[in-house]
């Protein structure tokens, strides 16, 4: 046998087992010999013994069938329960194309034996599914988390669509500048969180962003942006629609508490009042604010300020009055 075949002995030896052995359908000694044999690497069953003992040294566990006839990989870095909650995340994520969610989803199936892929794939719907027609999301955040890191702006150019599925690109294909300073996943989409050339806050989908380039230019900042904390920011945001923050107070029904603490977190102050509770939270005030107060019905109530159920009420008005024109 070559000398370059037998360096690499060891690498098939641990292809093999970790491809194709779990604990339900352990190897046989013959069955990786074989496989030694199809790429051209003749050895002999105390040679391999060797290799599996290097490997168990070196951190792969492989263990003996109890009648010492089969070995198998006894533990990986990643459990098949594991594997499919990445698959889950990868198939729904909107911001990733069908073809790179496939992409991912094969690398996936790496992680773990060819009979456990098997089950992975059984379990991957990605076709009908919502996803982004922009093929350069999964680089460009990439390229978004690189300018953070080394503390530099971006540009970038940024489009919608129109009803015939075209892009049609804003401030008419002008260049934005922006400080980045972190990334939103919300609602299966990911928003960039920025501040402007003016400092205002703003926010993105990355996947309507097109031409992105890291500039030579430190990121605009103060003593405020120095401790921007991107968490407390993405709670205060209802599908992460922009609006002057505001602090409001609200009265929810006791069955309201599961649905406060996932909106607003843990460490919400809850004040009881008869049959609920009253809550004060930051929120950025806006249309989808107020939707999200109209979708849980009778069961939560903006209480103040005042200037905020006035408006809450004017937005109800005139979506009423738009259903009741002719």
């Amino acid at each position: 046998m070559k000398s370059g075949l037998q360096k690499r002995k060891l690498l098939y030896v641990a292809e093999f087992l970790l491809q194709n052995s779990d604990l339900d359908r352990p190897v046989t000694m013959s069955e990786i010999l074989a496989y030694l044999n199809s790429n051209g690497i003749l050895s002999e069953r105390k040679s391999v013994y060797d290799d599996i003992a290097v490997l168990n040294e070196s951190g792969l566990v492989i263990e003996k069938t109890a009648d010492n006839r089969g070995y198998y990989v006894a533990c990986r870095d990643f459990e098949n329960a594991e594997l499919k909650l990445l698959v889950d995340a990868v198939a729904s994520a909107k911001f990733l194309s069908v073809k790179k969610s496939e992409e991912l989803i094969k690398k996936i199936e790496k992680l773990t034996d060819k009979y456990s892929a098997k089950a992975l794939q059984r379990q991957v719907y990605v076709l009908n599914r919502a996803k982004t027609a922009n093929e350069s999301v999964y680089y460009n955040v990439d390229l978004i988390h690189l300018a953070i890191a080394e503390n530099k702006k971006i540009t970038f150019k940024y489009f919608n669509y129109n009803s015939k599925k075209e892009r049609v690109y804003a401030r008419e294909g002008a260049i934005y500048t922006v400080s980045p300073w972190g990334l939103v996943w919300d609602d299966e989409n990911y928003y960039l969180v920025a501040t402007d050339e003016g400092g205002a806050f703003k926010h993105y989908r990355v996947d309507k962003m097109t031409s992105i380039s890291q500039i030579n230019c430190p990121r605009d900042t103060n003593s405020e942006l120095e401790k921007f904390d991107i968490a407390l920011y993405s709670k205060k945001m209802f599908g992460m629609f922009g609006g002057e923050e505001k602090t409001v107070t609200l009265y929810c029904h006791e069955s309201m508490a599961g649905v406060i603490i996932d909106r607003f977190g843990k460490d919400v102050f809850m004040v009881p009042e008869k049959d609920g509770f009253t809550v004060t939270v930051k929120v950025a005030e806006s249309p989808i604010f107020y939707s999200w107060v109209f979708g849980v019905g009778d069961k939560v109530k903006i209480i103040s300020p005042q200037k905020t159920v006035d408006d809450f009420i004017k937005h109800l008005n005139g979506v009423k009055k738009s259903y009741l024109e002719e």
